[in-house]
């Protein structure tokens, strides 16, 4: 493999010999590039196997998407990489932090002070003004409202979504 050939047709055949030369090649690249991204580690090892796992993934899906046109095999698999160090770091920063390491403000919940709505009379039809009701004062879902009225769930989710277009026209045009 002399300048930035490489034979792709042989690696996503997954030969052996022309996988053993790619990693021999590139990995150094690899390696300094994860370092640049997330400094020295626990981590740059397991972010260099991620990259070599994300080129073989799906078939060789990503691999398959390296166009030698547009840029060199360096200038793509440094990209790569950098994208499998940052999406690294993310899940990294998501797992690590415990409800213990989060502020007890940004875990409060306010109470539900919500004062009902008055909806004029005659607005909704009394089948509307049911469905409403059940959907969601009584907190059911639509299969359960569905059954204890005795229709389809489709003619409930109908129902439902008529009754919120008459109530957002009455709604807009109230001062």
């Amino acid at each position: 493999m002399s300048g930035e050939s490489v034979d792709l047709a042989a690696l996503i055949a997954g030969s052996k010999p022309a996988w053993d030369a790619f990693v021999g090649r590139y990995a150094g690249l690899i390696l300094a590039t994860v370092r640049r991204v997330v400094g020295t580690g626990a981590d740059v090892d397991d972010l260099v196997q991620d990259v070599f796992v994300r080129l073989c993934k799906d078939d060789y899906r990503l691999l398959r998407q390296y166009d030698p046109a547009r840029a060199g095999l360096s200038t793509w698999l440094t990209v790569v990489t950098r994208s499998v160090a940052h999406d690294g770091i993310r899940r990294k920063r998501m797992t690590t932090q415990t409800l213990d390491d989060t502020p007890e403000h940004l875990l409060a919940v306010e109470p539900a002070h919500r004062e009902p709505v008055k909806i004029p009379d005659g607005l909704l039809s009394p089948r509307q003004s049911l469905i409403l009701t059940l959907l969601y004062e009584q907190e059911m879902d639509v299969a359960e409202v569905a059954k204890a009225l005795g229709v389809d769930a489709q003619t409930v989710r109908s129902t439902h979504h008529k009754a919120m277009i008459k109530l957002r026209a009455h709604f807009k045009e109230s001062p």
